[in-house]
This record gives C-alpha cells, structure tokens and sequence, in this order.
C-alpha cells in the first residue's frame, strides 16, 4: 500500500486519536536521573547525552510539574487558544524513581487543564511492573505513551556508548509495554561510532520486527561537555559522520524504505542549541525543513516507508 505522504505521519494518527482537534506535546524535566548515573548499571550515563541540548527554557527541574506545565500552555496557547496537551516527561529516565513518587508525577500532569494525555520517556531496564500497569489504568482514560530508548540494535555499539544494557532488553520492554496495550515510540540513532550504513539499515529491518506505534529517528550530534567529544577527540577514527544533510536525509530514505507502514514516524531529526554542536557541521538544522526535504526526496525517488519491509 502507498501511503498518501510517503511515510506513517504523527499528524495523520492524532488525527485518528484526536479527531481536529489540535494537539501539542509539553516538554517536561521531572528531576530524574538514570541508571547508568548513579552507579547502578554504570557511571556517566550515555557516552553522547547532554540533556539540557533538547529541554526548552520552561522544563527545568527545579520548578513543579504545574509550573512547567503553565509556562509550557502559555507559550503555545497564544497562537492556538483552543490546543490541547500531552505532558511529555522527557528528560532522562522518566519511570526511574519509587512508584509512589512517579503515580504522583503522572497525577498531577494529567490533573493540570487541557492535557488529554502523557508521554514518557524511559529505558527498557527501568519498567516494573507496578508502574506499566499505572500507565494501563491511566490508557483507559487518557492517551498514554511510552518512549523506549532503542539507539541501536548492535550490543557492540550499545556498550561502547554506555547504555548498560542489552538489545535483547529492548526488545523484551517493547512486548511487555505490548502486554498492556500502550503505545509505544522508540528512538533510534543513525550514525554512532563504528556503525556502517549497512549496521544502519540492519536496524529498520529489526525495529520493524518490534511491536511499536511510532518511531523517533535522530542523527548522531556529537555535544561540548559529553564523553562523546573526548572520544571525537582522541579517536576520529571510530566517527563516520555524513558531510551533509542531504546525505542524511537519503540516509533516512533508505532507512524508511524497510520500515513497516504500520508505525507512525514521530521524528527525523535531532535539534541542539548551534553553540553545543561539535560535529556534524550542517548550519542551524530546523525539523521543518528535514522534513520538507524527506518528503521531497521520497517523491524524487518515488519511493515510500515499508516499499522494501517483510511483513510479521
């Protein structure tokens, strides 16, 4: 089947969820940390993670989830009065802490006017069970979605880069999130060190055995203040960026061909601050435009997600 846009949008499955009405996600920093932090899996967490990269000014831990949640409507509801919210726990490890401490986080995100529903992010080794069945009771009521961490399929690349845990981990979270019917988005990397374009699209080969609703595809951006750049530094070697952003984006058109049509592409690019981006040098890289690209390039090569995907 071809898809009318090339590829699976988020716009068209809100759609399907949220009927016209608009909806926006809120970025949120709960004050978590992670597992490979604090020294239960390992120290320093991801070789490539600086989170204060991707968290806008209003999601700052130090303030309420209340606070943030205000600020975050305030910016977005004065050009769209009548929008309604998903409360995105995104930084760091969002279901890392005692379940009495996270129902309450969830409770007062969902309790706050206009959020229709939750997002949150995690790592396939911090799910028990008593916080997957919360996010079930909280599905019946409210959109839930859970955002696994996938980066790679490669155990090499998954402990060079310090995740602390196994492919096979990943893929065991995805089914027990499966079990309890919530929808669930994995993140991918394209480009970590010594992964071939070959390793690349081995992974949408594997991601699309996975039983996901949405994926987020980012590329590799080395940061300041990260492990990362100290490798960058003293081994350039293990480094295989893409001179350009058009490269990329065939990149991500190979990638999408063997993705199954079934799962909705939430992302296709990461977004810093110009000022913390080491490596690669693209210019100031807005989502817009990579995805006005992608769609361009699709339709150049007449192509589409899933063109090239084994069915499960």
């Amino acid at each position: 089947m071809k898809l009318p846009d090339r590829y699976n949008t988020l716009t068209d499955h809100f759609k399907q969820i949220f009927g016209k009405q608009k909806v926006q996600k809120i970025s949120l920093n709960a004050g978590f940390t992670c597992p490979n932090r604090d020294d239960t899996k390992g120290w320093g967490g991801c070789t490539y993670c600086l989170n204060k990269s991707f968290n806008p000014q209003y999601a700052q831990s130090r303030k309420s989830i209340t606070q943030q949640l205000k600020e975050g409507v305030d910016f977005f509801s004065y050009k769209y009065p009548e929008m309604k919210y998903i409360a995105y726990f995104q930084a760091y490890t969002n279901t890392y802490a005692p379940f009495p401490e996270l129902k309450a986080m969830y409770d007062e995100a969902l309790a706050y006017p206009g959020i229709v529903g939750i997002a949150v992010s995690t790592r396939p080794d911090a799910l028990d069970d008593e916080t997957l069945d919360y996010l079930k009771k909280l599905s019946d009521k409210y959109y839930v979605a859970l955002e696994i961490g996938i980066e790679s399929t490669k155990n090499a690349t998954l402990e060079l880069i310090n995740r602390g845990h196994t492919y096979e981990k990943t893929r065991e979270a995805f089914y027990r999130a499966q079990y309890k019917n919530l929808h669930t988005v994995g993140h991918v990397i394209l480009g970590l060190p010594k992964e071939t374009k070959e390793d690349m699209l081995s992974h949408a080969k594997e991601i699309s055995t996975l039983p996901l609703t949405g994926l987020k595809i980012h590329q590799l951006q080395v940061l300041k203040h990260t492990y990362m750049a100290k490798q960058l530094e003293n081994y350039p070697d293990m480094f295989n960026f893409m001179n350009s952003l058009d490269e990329y984006v065939d990149l991500v058109v190979d990638f999408l061909e063997y993705i199954n049509q079934h799962i909705v592409i939430e992302r296709f690019v990461s977004q810093s601050p110009p000022e913390l981006i080491i490596a690669p040098h693209w210019g100031e890289v807005k989502n817009f435009q990579v995805l006005n690209t992608v769609r361009k390039r699709l339709k150049q090569r007449n192509t589409y997600q899933g063109i090239k995907a084994v069915s499960y």
